[in-house]
């Protein structure tokens, strides 16, 4: 037989070597043999979860689907998993704010009634879900699976928005992929399915509502989900429709709860939605939101990961904007800083934009093929602190030791008189015993306040020019001493950066911000405000990392009520703040000298 006939033959006789995750630098690499998308196996399922909450008298059924590489059929390859979970998969409600709460509320009385949406029309027949990181993992050697949150799509249930089951959903489908739970090929009835394919190694990754779902399902310590990569998570939703006592809005979304938010994903079954909308909606939510005080309850402390903390295992890589007025920045560094004293492998990445942003891939790459290929890169042992500094790309960030800056330290200014206009923010207090007014008006927004030359519904008090450039690292906190003339008043505060750059982001001006109920003497309670009475209270702004450049002046604005956030009241209330017991507590790398450098002359 002619020699190249025999060579043919040896390799048509000779079986192709198995196909293999490739690591180059820690990191799980694109391999040839996943890349063929029209090989990829794809299906859907339901997995049986272990709870019934649509009440129906059966265990709800999540819809889930399944992409994974041809290999892990034709060469029996098991392969880890990443997966998303959302409530957005099957459509969501018309933006239409006309849904929303009314904001022209007086702050104590009952808000004026809202209409509700109709139900959100689920897709006609179950398939697959979704294509996100599809792309970019099965290529890798990974298999990709998209569930439906309760009450949406094809899944069972009720949506709770941060009620028990959303975190059990999750769990159940991990469950599955590690054997321990059922899989069926229909929502009733139907043959099972297992995941044999699975190594039983998962990591869940998301942004926003689906950031925040990787979060709920590691609090239940369910064993196999390794890793999550949380961006712009929500971790807490009081501290997402509330803040200090006072009932306020996401940045953008003026008007917006709990109730709305139901509204706008329940795209389950229409039949067990009516039994939805009456026991979770209607009995629960607008039961126990409660829009008049804002004050903490039972019902928000359900909706707290930093209380459901205990069993959480799963390495943890944080991602969220420094700007981000929708879901703020506190919802990570909260969770953040905890897992760090948990001891759980924790590291944050930080940008100066808003709502969302992934970590660079080489980062998210590094994390799965750590936790879930077993690799020792090293990625936990590195920096834990990763921010992308003013004016940098996404993708290259600037690492540091830990967030807060390691040598971060507070410095105590406080306010001058004259902030009608322009009063000073010095390190020490005046000895005039000084009071200044401001009186409410919610028509006048924070940007326009903050901009005017003169004012007599903000008091604006700020730093000497800078003459080199100061670094913001941690959370400022404030503590104001004032009287109202009314029981019930806003309370808002802007850190700004001035002179206001015109032709710039607003996020090239506003450093940080924060709002509080002065009634409140602790989350849960509250008293009205007796007129000429002081009242004494403190509160933190949204934390941050942000460095003020030189020629700039750091601005602390006192108002009242803040049209993009706050509720509405008439207009009128007078606020007298004693300036004396007000002062700001601001976290600058290096301190006071630090601070003290930055203004030399």
């Amino acid at each position: 037989m002619h020699i190249l006939a025999l060579a043919l033959l040896a390799a048509q006789s000779t079986p192709a070597a198995p196909a293999q995750h490739v690591i180059v630098d820690g990191q799980a690499q694109v391999v040839e043999a996943f890349k063929d998308k029209q090989a990829w196996i794809k299906h859907h399922l339901w997995v049986e979860t272990t709870f019934d909450s649509d009440g129906d008298g059966r265990l709800d059924r999540m819809h889930v689907d399944v992409t994974r590489p041809k290999q892990t059929d034709t060469e029996g390859l098991k392969v880890p998993v990443v997966y998303e979970t959302s409530p957005y998969f099957a459509g969501t409600g018309p933006d239409d704010k006309s849904f929303f709460w009314d904001p022209n509320q007086e702050l104590g009385a009952a808000p004026p009634k809202r209409k509700t949406m109709a139900h959100v029309g689920r897709p006609d027949k179950p398939g697959m879900i979704a294509n996100s990181e599809v792309g970019t993992w099965v290529p890798r050697g990974f298999a990709v699976v998209h569930s439906s949150s309760p009450g949406t799509g094809w899944s069972d249930g009720c949506p709770t928005v941060g009620g028990d089951n959303e975190s059990l959903a999750p769990k159940a489908v991990i469950d599955w992929l590690c054997g321990r739970a059922k899989g069926y090929t229909a929502p009733v009835g139907g043959d099972e399915v297992r995941a044999t394919w699975s190594t039983g190694k998962v990591g869940m990754i998301g942004t926003s509502y689906n950031g925040t779902l990787p979060l709920a399902a590691a609090t239940t310590g369910v064993e196999g989900l390794e890793a999550i990569i949380p961006i712009a998570p929500n971790t807490s939703y009081y501290h997402y429709y509330r803040s200090n006592g006072l009932v306020r809005h996401p940045g953008g979304y003026i008007g917006e709860d709990v109730d709305v938010l139901y509204d706008f994903i329940h795209s389950g079954d229409p039949v067990r939605g009516e039994w939805c909308d009456a026991n979770v909606r209607d009995k629960l939510m607008l039961a126990k939101q409660d829009r008049k005080s804002g004050d903490w309850n039972a019902f928000w402390a359900e909706r707290d990961y930093l209380l459901d903390l205990g069993p959480m295992r799963a390495a943890t890589l944080m991602a969220h904007g420094w700007n981000d007025w929708n879901v703020m920045p506190e919802h990570s560094t909260r969770i953040f800083l905890a897992l760090k004293a948990k001891g759980v492998p924790t590291i944050g990445y930080w940008h100066q934009g808003g709502h969302g942003g992934h970590p660079p891939q080489e980062l998210m790459v590094k994390w799965f093929t750590q936790y879930l290929l077993g690799v020792k890169n090293g990625v936990e042992s590195g920096p834990r602190s990763w921010i992308v500094r003013e004016g940098a790309r996404p993708n290259a960030p600037t690492s540091y030791a830990d967030w807060p800056h390691p040598e971060a330290a507070m410095v105590v200014l406080q306010p001058q008189a004259g902030g009608r206009k322009q009063g000073a923010l010095a390190l020490q207090a005046s000895d005039q015993r000084d009071i200044e007014t401001l009186t409410d008006d919610v028509s006048i927004d924070g940007a326009q306040l903050a901009q005017a030359k003169e004012s007599p519904h903000r008091l604006l008090y700020t730093t000497p020019v800078l003459t080199s450039d100061l670094h913001l690292s941690g959370t400022a906190r404030v503590t104001i001493t004032l009287t109202s003339s009314a029981p019930a008043a806003n309370v808002s505060v802007w850190l700004v950066a001035l002179p206001w750059t015109e032709k710039g982001r607003i996020y090239d001006n506003i450093i940080t911000r924060g709002w509080a109920d002065p009634q409140n003497t602790t989350p849960e309670t509250s008293a009205p405000l007796k007129p000429n009475k002081a009242v004494t209270f403190s509160f933190d702004l949204q934390p941050d990392d942000q460095i003020i450049p030189a020629g700039k002046q750091v601005g602390l604005m006192i108002f009242s009520s803040d049209r993009d956030y706050t509720l509405w009241p008439k207009a009128g209330t007078q606020l007298r703040v004693l300036l004396d017991d007000t002062a700001l507590e601001l976290p600058v790398v290096g301190g006071r000298s630090a601070y003290e450098a930055a203004l030399a002359k």
